[in-house]
């Protein structure tokens, strides 16, 4: 199996690189932050939209580029890189495969009961048993939770929401666990570009501080924290990427796959989270400093759509099968 991007996925990828460099910096993670409910700048999203993003795993039939998810996963990388505010998982990993590719802005709680952008969203995408059916945020009750990133602009549904105006999108359960494991895919992709993007913050920030008349990034340790966070990066990356081709091909261990790659992902994010607070020493945690827009994104991401605990357990069941009912 190749573990690199073809010329294709690459351009396409380098492509919406180029583009969120463009639409998204941080100053519009932190407009996201800051903007009522509902009312979300979607300039980059529809700049996503016109370049085929939203439509990769919709079918050429349907009006979609008909692609499979290695092409969709790299960019979604990029999307992560950026700190992209919108729900591209949901929406394109998760919702346009089932919906197509006009169903607008679509989030869901297949991730966990928080649902990102649920009041900026066309649609919600919600599991009911066994079931999966859509609905307009606008026909039920959401209360906002305010969470430790306010760029996710989480909701979850009140306890008495009313479903009946609901349709029905699938009661088939191998699509509902299809469904998520395409949205822990994308979220790993996510949490990889987050932990390149706070590696490159952290490099320019230690080669431009100094201390004691030197670069800060010049002293060892600090070097064998960022070296530590390239090796692990260098490592998801293939594992995330060869998930991506097993969900491609519906391969038998495609879930087993979804499930390292999400889990290698937490701990690669949440380690380059440690390092880059560490190497920037007080000023990361300040709001000020851009930095605190990725930590919080990857300290909300690793817990979405399955924790690390979860799904190595997965992974283990998979390997031994009914290996926990005897521990």
């Amino acid at each position: 199996m190749r573990f690199a991007l073809s010329p294709d996925q690459e351009a396409f990828r380098e492509a919406i690189a180029d583009l969120l460099a463009r639409a998204c910096p941080p100053t519009t993670v932190r407009a996201a932050w800051e903007a009522p409910p509902g009312r979300l700048d979607r300039s980059v999203w529809e700049d996503l939209a016109g370049m085929g993003v939203l439509s990769v795993l919709v079918p050429e039939a349907d009006g979609g580029l008909g692609l499979d998810e290695t092409y969709l996963v790299p960019v979604i990388e990029a999307c992560g890189r950026a700190a992209l505010p919108h729900p591209v998982v949901e929406t394109a990993m998760v919702a346009a495969p089932l919906m197509g590719a006009d169903g607008g802005l679509v989030t869901t709680d297949l991730g966990g009961p928080n649902i990102p952008t649920a009041a900026d969203a066309d649609a919600l995408l919600l599991r009911r048993g066994d079931a999966l059916v859509r609905v307009a945020p606008a026909e039920v009750a959401l209360e906002p939770v305010q969470t430790v990133d306010g760029a996710r602009r989480a909701a979850r549904l009140a306890p008495d929401a009313d479903l009946r105006a609901a349709e029905l999108v699938s009661d088939d359960p191998a699509v509902v666990e299809r469904a998520i494991d395409r949205g822990a895919l994308g979220t790993a992709a996510m949490l990889v570009g987050l932990a390149q993007a706070m590696l490159d913050q952290t490099v320019a920030y230690v080669t431009q501080r100094h201390q004691f008349g030197v670069p800060v990034g010049s002293f060892q340790a600090v070097k064998h924290h960022l070296a530590d966070v390239a090796l692990a990066l260098e490592h998801t990356r293939p594992v995330v990427w060869r998930a991506a081709w097993s969900l491609a091909h519906d391969v038998p261990t495609r879930t087993r796959d979804v499930s390292a790659a999400k889990a290698m992902a937490n701990e690669t994010a949440a380690r380059a989270a440690r390092a880059a607070l560490q190497c920037h020493g007080a000023i990361g945690y300040t709001v000020e400093a851009d930095l605190h827009l990725f930590l919080k994104r990857t300290w909300a991401l690793t817990r979405a759509w399955g924790d690390t605990a979860h799904h190595t357990d997965r992974v283990a069941d998979a390997l031994m099968p009914g290996s926990r009912s005897h521990a």
